[in-house]
């Protein structure tokens, strides 16, 4: 993370209008390969695939996590484009040699959704971006909202004041300070999911809805991103980034996933003007 200084772009706000200093959150988005693409529908048991199409999966991350697809044949293809179905996805997988800061060799793969109104105008999208990279632009536009998904950070087993914040028991308390005083009453006589008490705190999946995004980098080495020093346990940004505003969950070094906004704000997508971007050190030196 770092900070910046922008126009505030928040009309109810109380500085509307003027400049303010916003945390914001660097997020490197190396581009994605889509290698699959697949035709799914609805049936009485749940999702079946009724198509699939591949192309370019002999990339070394890849070869990692699977065997090499044979690459549809032209027959294949057309067999996808009349396949019937309700929902059309790619399949894309992560190529971690982009991202310098991070020691992965073993690209991840997911299915994304396409979206559409139609199911040819989806289909079409799918073959043509087969065997193609999906770029930080792409994504999404400086002003835009995007949903972020992610893992919290992991703290393990703890205690009922660690993880409920409680008040301790007084000193004269015969047994424990540290826990609750009550389970709760007799009747019914059964614990309820409300009483706190101890147990996993943190390493949860929870999603940050509505994060602006405030500057789309292509390329960090015409525009740069990365403090003095690098960024505190990550590194040196070096492949295309969003800059969002806000922070997210989990460590510096951990996959997200970011998706168009579920829960869309009432308003017309509008570019911040985004005045400055620290990037003075941030250990001090």
């Amino acid at each position: 993370m770092t900070h910046a200084f922008i126009v505030d772009y928040r009309k109810r706000s109380t500085t509307a209008g003027q400049e303010v200093s916003v945390p914001v959150t660097v997020v490197e988005v190396p581009p994605l390969r889509a290698v699959g693409a697949r035709v799914y529908r609805r049936g009485p048991y749940g999702q079946q695939v009724t198509a699939e199409a591949w192309k370019g999966t002999d990339h070394p991350a890849l070869l990692r996590r699977m065997p090499a697809h044979a690459e549809s044949s032209p027959e294949a293809l057309e067999q996808f484009k009349a396949a019937p179905g309700d929902e059309v996805r790619l399949i894309l997988h992560t190529q971690p040699e982009h991202v310098y800061a991070v020691g992965e060799k073993v690209g991840r793969l997911f299915e994304v959704r396409v979206a559409g109104e139609k199911i040819e105008e989806r289909k079409a999208f799918a073959l043509e971006r087969l065997g193609t990279e999906l770029s930080v632009d792409q994504l999404a536009k400086e002003g835009e909202f995007v949903d972020v998904l992610g893992v919290t950070k992991g703290f393990g087993f703890q205690g009922h004041i660690q993880r409920w914040g409680v008040k301790l028991q007084p000193r004269k308390n015969s047994k424990h300070r540290r826990m609750i005083g009550t389970l709760g009453p007799h009747n019914p006589s059964f614990v309820s999911y409300r009483i706190p008490q101890a147990g996993q705190q943190g390493y949860h999946r929870r999603t940050q809805f509505n994060l602006r995004v405030l500057k789309v980098v292509p390329d960090p080495r015409t525009d740069p991103i990365t403090p003095a020093g690098g960024f505190p346990n990550y590194g040196e940004v070096r492949s295309g980034c969003l800059i969002l505003h806000g922070s997210l969950p989990g460590p510096a070094k951990r996959l997200i996933r970011l998706r168009s906004p579920m829960r869309r704000r009432v308003g017309s997508v509008e570019k911040v003007d985004l005045r400055y971007l620290s990037v003075r050190s941030k250990q001090g030196t």
